[in-house]
């Protein structure tokens, strides 16, 4: 397929800048905001019948005027139905630092550490046409954090050796001490990270330490709702991808044979395979949550569409056409136009009906990106 195919126009008043919330004006005038994960808006899309549903239905299967909750799913599962969730756990990336002589403000994004021993970490830069090789940035007024560019590794991209001689956890925990939620670029640059955004961008069944942006459509999950599934006889499969910012990545080529992806950590360990495995061989139905998740499964199936442990990295790029071995249905969020992301569920609902599903949404004030509203396929 081709790039321009994944083309629609989104209303900027349309991209999530915030997970849902009620606010509360105090006396003082001062807002209060309450946080509410599960409440952002459901869509459920049907791929045989090629339909979807935007509200709740009445007892005789009636649409009504109440628009469907993600709490709502679990009223589209059934007792022994598996979900596959990832449990990366998110670290503060974003760190903002000056550079020496010049005190120029530089944005660093850590990526992931080389060295334990010898401090290295792969970031990026911005600006990066101010940082050489050479170039000390200090972090913190303060306090001994300083870093120094030991090579160009893309045109933004560093490696960093940071001068900070003491035990590694107390190295690691003062640096994360110095940054920030690692939003994506179309939130931050609307709006200050605040120290909310550490909770509200992580998932609350996050565990190893490893991803750069959370995935996404895990944010939905509370612990009411995670209580709800488990009551009505749900199992769940986690596995660990580390997310990186290759999904945020613009595709710049129209054949989109010609993409490769960035690579991704995934650890799926036998506990993961057996929980998802026993649920195939009984018939049972498997649910994907996000298109980390979707990747990683699709990386680590074999032929005999059963899912085997991995432990290594994966660049899969998924669009349409693309036959699924594993997954029965796909938990996403409405992504951006012409994004890895939305490809991967275009190819897993069909085209079309994600195409249509998609303009429904946007004529309908679906939010989209990753505090936006979420997309359930089922595959009936």
């Amino acid at each position: 397929m081709k790039l321009s195919q994944f083309k629609f126009k989104l209303p900027e008043s349309q991209v999530a800048l915030e997970p849902p919330h009620k606010a509360f004006e105090n006396e003082d005038g001062t807002i209060d905001k309450v946080y509410r994960r599960d409440e952002c808006r459901l869509m459920v899309v049907h791929r045989k019948s090629e339909t979807f549903d935007i509200f709740k239905k009445d007892d005789e299967g009636n649409d009504t005027n109440q628009p469907l909750l993600f709490r709502d799913i679990i009223n589209y599962l059934d007792e022994g139905d598996v979900m596959i969730l990832n449990d990366t756990k998110v670290f503060p990336a974003r760190l903002y630092g000056t550079k020496e002589k010049t005190d120029a403000k530089i944005e660093v994004f850590l990526l992931r550490e080389l060295n334990e021993e010898l401090r290295l970490w792969d970031v990026l830069v911005e600006p990066a046409r101010k940082i050489r090789i050479g170039n000390k940035l200090f972090f913190d007024e303060d306090g001994p954090m300083v870093a120094e560019v030991i090579d160009n590794t893309t045109s933004r991209g560093r490696t960093l050796r940071f001068l900070y001689d003491c035990p590694h956890d107390e190295f690691k925990r003062e640096l994360f001490a110095l940054g920030s939620a690692p939003l994506p670029r179309y939130i931050v640059d609307k709006r200050d990270v605040t120290p909310e955004d550490e909770e509200n961008f992580q998932t609350i069944y996050a565990r190893h330490e490893g991803a750069v942006t959370a995935p996404a459509s895990g944010l939905h999950f509370s612990r009411e709702v995670m209580k709800r599934l488990e009551i009505r006889g749900i199992d769940f499969s986690y596995i660990t991808v580390h997310c990186g910012l290759g999904s945020f990545d613009a595709i710049e080529v129209e054949d989109l044979t010609k993409h490769k992806m960035n690579s991704e950590q995934m650890i799926i360990d036998s506990k993961a395979c057996s929980t998802v495995n026993n649920a195939k061989k009984e018939g049972r139905k498997i649910c994907a949550v996000g298109i980390s998740t979707l990747r990683a499964t699709e990386s680590a199936v074999g032929t005999d569409c059963m899912l085997k442990e991995f432990s290594g990295w994966t660049n899969k790029f998924i669009f349409p056409p693309y036959n699924f071995n594993l997954a029965d249905s796909l938990i996403a969020n409405f992504y951006h136009p012409e994004s890895t992301m939305m490809m991967a569920t275009a190819a897993f609902g069909g085209y079309d009906l994600i195409y249509n599903a998609y303009e429904a949404a946007v004529k309908n004030g679906f939010m989209f990106g990753c505090y936006g509203d979420a997309m359930l396929i089922l595959n009936d």
